[in-house]
């Protein structure tokens, strides 16, 4: 599944950019971190903390306007009270961009999605295990707003730091927050367009 997860943006951005009369496409690689607010309960844990990758790719139209898509994942298994889980989010956003200066755009996006929480750690079965599929899965409907401020470090080649919240519906179901922020940065490269463009 995380080969799935790396390849499907990788793929859907290289037909976007051949297929579609877009501006530029851009392709992207990051980093970051989860966190939300905790419950004083204490009856679930908090979705937070952990290393989380993220691949995303563009395109960019007339205007500045386009579409994205974009998935992050737990890297490791994070402890869920002796349960090993893993949550991955995925998204499908409208972008704006807008130039702030020749080096500099700003990414202004949001749109929905889903995130599926594995949680591992059950009696595995021959079935599961030669399948590679030995967890059980929580899904949830999301909704997302976020912003990332891109610099234009080489050429074509750019870093964005970047914000992102998700609204997650009944996430707590299995944490204490239906509201989740994602902090990180991205490195990328931009193909048909790129600064001052």
């Amino acid at each position: 599944m995380r080969k799935l997860a790396f390849l499907a943006p990788v793929l859907a951005f290289l037909f976007l950019t051949q297929f579609a009369s877009a501006q530029q496409g851009d392709a992207m690689f990051g980093f970051g971190t989860l966190t939300s607010s905790s419950s004083s309960a204490g009856s679930f844990l908090a979705e937070k903390g952990g290393l989380y990758p993220s691949v995303s790719a563009d395109v960019i139209f007339h205007k500045r306007v386009g579409f994205g898509f974009e998935t992050t994942w737990r890297g490791g298994q994070g402890d869920y009270f002796g349960q090993p889980y893993r949550p991955i989010i995925v998204d499908f956003n409208g972008i704006y961009q807008p130039h702030l200066s020749k080096k500099v755009g700003l990414d202004l996006f949001g749109g929905i999605g889903l995130q599926s929480t594995r949680f591992y750690g059950f009696q595995p079965t021959f079935s599961c295990e030669q399948l590679n599929a030995c967890y059980t899965s929580s899904h949830h409907f999301l909704v997302d707003v976020g912003a990332g401020l891109r610099y234009y470090v080489w050429g074509h080649v750019f870093v964005r730091p970047e914000f992102h919240y998700y609204h997650i519906n009944n996430n707590t179901a299995d944490f204490t927050n239906n509201d989740v922020i994602r902090v990180g940065a991205s490195i990328g490269y931009t193909i048909g367009g790129g600064p001052g463009d």
